[in-house]
């Protein structure tokens, strides 16, 4: 009974896991071999016999025939005598092979085989998950919710492994509950408590590189070559793309006809809003096209500081720095320049105040709130009345009133 529940419960979680026939022999066999070793002190003289397909095992002993006067040991040997009366041929030397009895183990050993059996398989099985997904890091996964808890959420794929998508890793605007499906991309695998972990991401931007090459074929072809992503996840992505074809528009090709293909990127991202621009190697030209939509008067460039003065009409000003300064700040990280915007009308900058030299007499977030709207220096404040700015800002009048004294007294 021992034995067939053994049988069975390795039958059964093979059948889970999905452990491979051969491995299945192997470990089994190398569980039974340790016991003899423990119970014999060898298991040279023992051949096992695994058929884990029907759930049966087999150990048989071989004995060795030995002259009645020489015998030592009853478990591994068999007199002369005693083999006779087996079969009248036998002589000294011969093998005589004959089954052991489970229960000769007793029921302790038995216990502790089960025990062994199984741990042994769940360290092959937590070795293999970490194999599996170690290879796949950087592919997309698909998974179903299984659990939500507040600082992660734990997805299940197609096998029950379990991984986690924390809350750090989550798009701001993602919602889930239990049996929803996600997906995400495997952002890294780690080993806790000789257990893996496999960590999942939806705001990487190799998730949204995947993305692409599910959504345009030519991207996962290489016609399209992914030059660099940089995002705000739920708000704003800027992606280069280059094409070595020139018959291939690349940004047309990743749009897709009337947005058909970015569309699907973008749902998946909650509605974040995705810029595709051509990669140029010329760096004003590139930059120009990273502040897109904005529309670019003239530019000015250090490539030694990696530093970049942008000149723009006024009305261009705050499509340039974008909602919350993200797509300046974008532009930013995809060319790897530090980029500053100025209005075409500054015929004298250098005598304008930069906004945040009056940080010890406004408050920060009201500053904030100015350059929400693009003005970014005293003189770009000054240009607007005071009801002008109370429509573009959450400000009350006032504050917009004592800002204006406190700037203006800079140029008195």
């Amino acid at each position: 009974m021992e034995t067939l529940s053994l049988i069975d419960s390795f039958s059964e979680f093979k059948e889970v896991k999905n452990i491979d026939r051969v491995t299945m022999m192997r470990i089994l066999e190398d569980v039974f071999r340790n016991m003899l070793i423990k119970k014999y002190g060898t298991d040279e003289q023992f051949d096992i016999i695994v058929n884990p397909d029907k759930g049966d095992l087999e150990i048989w002993l071989n004995r060795q025939i030995i002259e009645d006067e020489f015998l030592e040991d009853d478990d591994l040997q068999i007199a002369l005598s005693e083999a006779k009366k087996i079969d009248p041929d036998y002589e000294v030397g011969d093998e005589i092979a004959v089954p052991v009895k489970f229960e000769d183990f007793g029921r302790r050993n038995i216990l502790a085989m089960r025990q062994n059996l199984m741990s042994k398989i769940l360290e092959l099985e937590k070795d293999a998950i970490y194999k599996k997904y170690k290879d796949k890091v950087g592919e997309i996964i698909t998974g179903e919710v299984y659990q939500v808890w507040k600082k992660e959420v734990m997805i299940l794929d197609d096998e029950g492994n379990e991984l986690i998508l924390p809350k750090s890793e989550q798009i701001p605007s993602d919602y889930f509950k239990k049996g929803d499906t996600v997906r995400a991309v495997v952002a890294r695998v780690e080993m806790k408590n000789n257990s893996p972990v496999i960590i999942l991401s939806r705001t990487a931007p190799k998730f949204l590189e995947k993305l692409f090459e599910l959504e345009v074929p030519e991207v996962f072809d290489g016609l399209i070559t992914i030059k660099k992503i940089v995002r705000e996840p739920g708000e704003r992505a800027k992606v280069a793309v280059e094409s070595y074809d020139d018959r291939i528009d690349p940004v047309g090709a990743c749009v897709g006809i009337k947005g058909s293909r970015i569309h699907g990127i973008v749902r998946e991202l909650k509605n974040e809003n995705i810029d595709v621009i051509n990669y140029t190697n010329n760096i004003q030209l590139y930059i120009t096209r990273a502040l897109s939509p904005a529309k670019i008067s003239s530019i000015k460039v250090d490539e030694e500081r990696k530093h970049a003065d942008v000149f723009l009409s006024p009305d261009q000003v705050s499509l340039a720095i974008g909602k919350g300064g993200h797509n300046i700040k974008l532009a930013s990280k995809l060319t790897g320049y530090e980029i500053d915007v100025y209005r075409d009308n500054d015929t004298d900058i250098e005598d304008d105040v930069d906004l945040d030299e009056f940080a010890d007499e406004i408050e920060g977030w009201i500053i904030d709130e100015f350059k929400a709207i693009g003005c970014d220096t005293a003189k770009s404040v000054l240009e607007y009345s005071v009801e002008d700015l109370v429509k573009r800002t959450d400000l009350e009048e006032e504050t917009i009133i004592e800002v204006r004294k406190i700037l203006q007294s800079e140029f008195e």
